[in-house]
């Protein structure tokens, strides 16, 4: 099944909260996938906590990764 979405970050939250607020600020509004989250409210245990990934419409990539450059680029 094709999705319209594109993964374009995994990594901890606290640097996908940061790029997910740099997103919105320039009107894109990214899913954020959370696994230890889904995992949790399963009742399951997971190795990653804290560990998210970062989607966005494919309409929007382009401009997304150029933010999402921009933002890790401070660390």
């Amino acid at each position: 099944m094709e999705s319209n979405y594109s993964k374009l970050y995994a990594g901890s939250f606290i640097v996908v909260q940061l790029i997910t607020q740099n997103l919105e600020k320039e009107g894109i509004t990214p899913i954020v996938k959370d696994e230890t989250e889904s995992a949790r409210l399963a009742g399951f245990g997971t190795s990653t906590y804290g560990f998210q990934e970062l989607y966005v419409h494919r309409s929007e990539q382009a401009k997304a990764e150029v933010i999402i450059k921009s933002t890790l680029e401070q660390f």
